[in-house]
Order: C-alpha cells, then structure tokens, then sequence
C-alpha cells in the first residue's frame, strides 16, 4: 500500500491551498476598494445596493488581504523547497515564471513608453488630447521647464547601477559559500534601493510641472512614478532575501527565492537606463531647466 503512493516523478503535486481563492477576493475588494476611495478623495460618491461606499477603508481591507496572502502564500512555497519539493524540474518551471512575470512586465512598461513617444514625436495631433495646455506644436510643450538630467537623474542612475552591481556581488558570494559576503552586498543594495526612493521622492516634490497641466507631466510622472513603484516592491524583495540569509535560509544549491530578487532588480535597472536616456534625455531636449 505505502509503495502505490509513493512519489516516482520529479514533479510536485500542490496540497489543497486556500490562496488563490483568497488573492481573488483581495483583488476584488481591494479594486472595488480604489474607486471608492478615488471618488472619496474627489468629493463624490459611490453608490452599490444603496451603501455609499466612497471612503478608504475599503481598499485599505483589500489590501491587507493581499498582503496576506501574500505572506502565507510565499511561506508555504519555501517550506516546500526546505522539504525537497523544489526538484530540477520544479526550480526550472520556476524560473520559466519569473522569466514570464517579468516579459509581462516589460509589456507594461512599453505602454508608458509607447504613451510618452506618441505624444512626442506627433506634437501636433496631441493638441487635441491635451485639453489643459496646447503643445504649441513642439515637445516639451511650450511653458514647460523640465528637469536637469545631469542633476538628481544622473544621481539615481548611478545609485541604481551600484545597487546592480552589489546586488551580482551578493549572488556570487552565495555560489561560493561566503554567506558573509552574500549579506553585505544585499544591505547595501536595500541600502541604495532606499536612498533611490528618497531622492525621486524629493524630486518629485521640487519637480516644476505636474501631473494634471500637461500631457508632458502625464506621460512622465506615469512612466517614472510606476519605475519608483516597482523599485519599492524589489526593495521590500530584496530586503526579505536579506532576512532570509541572515536566518541561513538559501545555500549554494537552493537559492531560487534570491536569484528571482536578483533577476527583478536587473530588470528594474534596465528600465531606469531607457527612461533616462529617453525621458530625461531626449524628452526634456532644448526646453529650458528648472532652477535648482
């Protein structure tokens, strides 16, 4: 009887979770949640069976559902690893994932670049679009002072490229054992995560457009402020990674949690690189800069 159920494939066969039934209705409540809010922060309502549903808190539940789920669903697939479940088979259909999520990613962000040139390069036909300001027939619109790229920019773009390097640091010293060297080079890419954050936040603070007067600060605080979004979501990564070394949780061999972190941070480098040159750069070219 034990040997009809024992395992004989290199596979991994999931118990019962209650997650993804969880994480559908996170979603659900937690969208539900965003236009209640958005509607709350306008001043409107939101009517669904009679109940004004216009406030945050709505959201605030959805997302702490998706936290969550989150958490139990990411420590039951760790356990698994720790229990053997991770086989070659298993770690490669995982990495095929993370090569997807981030593909799917990448896609994302092609629709803000792809916003941002369309604008651009047809000046003329966005006059339409922009109903707050006219482009003038030019980009950046007339009465527009962009952002010195040679200033904070340059200053994230260096961070960001030590972060990559400390971060390929870390990776290399966990193939080679040195559980030492894998710490200090993931504290110091959070660290340098964290301070990219707190320059773009300052950044942004002091940035002379906003995002509701023109299609040019639409177009740029979208691409840029979804680029900062994802730089905190691989922080917090990253950070967990580092919680988990110091714990002893990844070795030489079983280090797929670590090197999806590694692999996002990559990816996040990349996109900071084509929305410097392309956004700063190019975007804000022969338009006067702000004082500063």
């Amino acid at each position: 009887m034990a040997e009809a159920h024992q395992k004989n494939h290199d596979y991994h066969i999931i118990d019962p979770s209650p997650w993804p039934l969880l994480a559908s209705i996170g979603a659900f409540v937690m969208a539900f949640g965003a236009v209640g809010y958005m509607r709350y922060v306008k001043g409107g309502e939101f009517h669904i069976f009679g109940l004004n549903l216009a406030n945050p808190w709505i959201f605030f539940i959805g997302l702490a559902i998706i936290i969550y789920t989150m958490i139990g669903w990411w420590s039951d697939t760790i356990k698994e690893g720790r229990a053997g479940a991770h086989t070659r088979v298993v770690s490669l259909h995982l990495r095929y994932g993370m090569i997807m999520f981030i593909a799917s990613e990448v896609m994302f962000f092609v629709a803000w670049f792809w916003a941002f040139f369309d604008a651009s390069l047809y000046a003329n036909e966005a006059i339409q679009a922009s109903r707050v300001q006219a482009l003038g027939g030019q980009w950046p619109p007339k009465g527009i002072e962009v952002l010195d790229p040679w200033h904070l920019p340059i200053y994230n773009t260096v961070i960001l490229l030590l972060s990559g390097t400390c971060v390929t640091w870390a990776h290399h010293a966990l193939l080679h054992n040195d559980r030492k060297g894998m710490i200090t080079g993931l504290a110091l890419t959070v660290a340098l995560g964290v301070l990219f954050s707190f320059v773009q936040a300052y950044e942004y603070m002091h940035a002379p457009f906003e995002f509701a007067n023109s299609i040019y600060g639409a177009t740029f605080f979208m691409a840029t402020g979804f680029h900062g979004f994802h730089v905190l979501v691989g922080t917090i990564f990253l950070l967990v990674c580092l919680i988990r070394a110091i714990n002893g949780g990844f070795s030489p061999t079983q280090h797929f949690g670590f090197e999806a972190a590694a692999w996002y941070w990559h990816f996040v480098d990349v996109v900071w690189l084509f929305l410097f040159f392309a956004i700063y750069i190019w975007g804000g070219w022969g338009a006067p800069l702000a004082e500063g």
